[in-house]
């Protein structure tokens, strides 16, 4: 095929090309992105570069075009880009499961390596269903989860998603049917926790796992709550023999200020999943990792295999990132750069408050949210955001930014600068 004009490009965009969350045909044209470095984007119609306050949907951590990401994927693409995971091995795959053992929480020892975050909700879902299937508890098939979350795409995390409001409301009725406490609220409130114990001991007897997104609800809402409702769940489920899962796909690597967000509770879950920024944004890759007990347990069944298999599993060519990307992080002083962006983006979003239709912002780590009190016009906070040369996606009622850890101090202000621009116009 010829090289195409943007006016080409487009076109053929409309006409073939499903966008996520969005019509076909398309009805908005997106923004054609040429190439990428550091933290900007640079626009294929010459109009220029948008610091890019989204890291690629919080993958992209350490930026675009990093050389040492590069090398990684030039040298194992060198030697084989894949090669099947069924009956055979190899050193990325293997050397990414013990990097992940040793850096996530004690107890976590055992790790499957997915394709996608929302394929790691499946494969935790139905490891701890198999788990008390195997030990012969069938009826332990239903997992409970708090309002407001948000899971994935695919139909077991659907299934855990806010069903009320959410993404995923279309799918009621048809998809199984979960069980749901209030959303957490920010600050450590007893009733509340009450209200988490209580529900668990109800359901107990049919309860094969409590799955969260800990301290922070990601696309669900973006809202933060106490690590103290973490101890709390650990508790519970340890008491009512219900397993703990934690998906740390979007908090995981650093986000929130801990490695993992786990941490900011000292608990570790019984399953844990992982992806977005596990390979730097550079490749698909995610896993779910879980305990020795666990394991343990499904081995002991009738069938005595975890019955899934991605025909990518442990693509070498993505592993190989995920270990490079890995080593990058803690090679650094990555809490101090996440630590930078948070008092940049604290002093840079405080003007947000005196905006009229502005009802709250919070920052935590390198994640800042302006929420407004109506459901944001996405199409003019967006180009509000691109005339301050930032790419933003809103989305209901939120205008966020988790930026790279290499976003410098002055283009932390200018992300900030735009969500406030954003704000006001959407």
């Amino acid at each position: 095929m010829p090289e195409l004009s943007v006016p080409e490009l487009l076109e053929l965009d409309r006409r073939h090309v499903w966008h996520p969350y969005g019509p076909m045909p398309g009805r908005v044209d997106p923004l054609v992105v040429e190439s990428a470095s550091g933290v900007r984007l640079r626009l294929a119609d010459g109009s220029g570069e948008l610091v890019d306050g989204m890291s690629s949907w919080w993958s992209a951590i350490h930026g675009y075009n990093h050389p040492v990401l590069n090398e990684a994927a030039c040298g194992q693409i060198g030697r084989m880009s894949h090669v099947m995971f069924g009956g055979l091995t190899h050193e990325p795959a293997v050397r990414l499961a013990k990097r992940l053992v040793d850096i996530s929480p004690d107890g976590l020892e055992h790790v499957f390596l997915a394709d996608s975050g929302s394929v790691s909700v499946e494969v935790a879902v139905k490891m701890c269903l198999q788990y008390w299937r195997s030990l012969g508890r069938p009826a332990k098939q239903r997992l409970l989860t708090w309002r407001g979350g948000y899971h994935g795409d695919t139909w077991q995390p659907m299934s855990v998603c806010d069903p009320e409001g959410g993404m995923h409301e279309l799918w009621s009725g048809v998809l199984p049917r979960q069980v749901f406490v209030g959303p957490p609220p920010a600050a450590y409130e007893e009733s509340y926790a009450e209200e988490l114990r209580a529900a668990i001991a109800r359901h107990a007897d049919e309860l094969a796992a409590v799955i969260v997104e800990p301290v922070v609800q990601g696309a669900g809402g973006m809202r933060f709550h106490s690590p103290a409702y973490l101890r709390v769940l650990r508790e519970a489920c340890d008491a009512h023999d219900v397993l703990l899962v934690f998906d740390e796909i979007a908090t995981g690597f650093g986000r929130t200020g801990a490695l993992f967000a786990a941490e900011h509770a000292a608990v570790t879950p019984d399953v844990m999943c992982v992806g977005k920024a596990l390979t730097g944004g550079c490749l698909t890759m995610a896993a779910t990792l879980c305990t020795a007990r666990v394991a343990d347990g499904i081995s002991r069944g009738e069938v005595p295999v975890l019955a899934h298999g991605p025909t990518f599993m442990g693509n070498p060519l993505a592993a190989s990132v995920a270990c490079a990307s890995i080593d990058l992080l803690l090679g650094q002083d990555w809490l101090s750069e996440v630590k930078r962006i948070e008092t940049g983006l604290r002093e840079g979003l405080a003007p947000a408050l005196e905006v009229p239709g502005v009802k709250d912002v919070r920052v935590l780590g390198a994640i800042g949210v302006v929420q407004l009190d109506h459901d944001v016009d996405m199409r003019a906070a967006t180009d509000a955001a691109v005339r301050e040369g930032v790419w933003l996606r809103p989305f209901r009622d939120l205008i966020y930014t988790m930026p790279p850890y290499v976003t410098g101090d002055e283009d932390v202000a200018r992300i900030a600068r735009a969500v406030c621009a954003a704000a006001r116009e959407g």
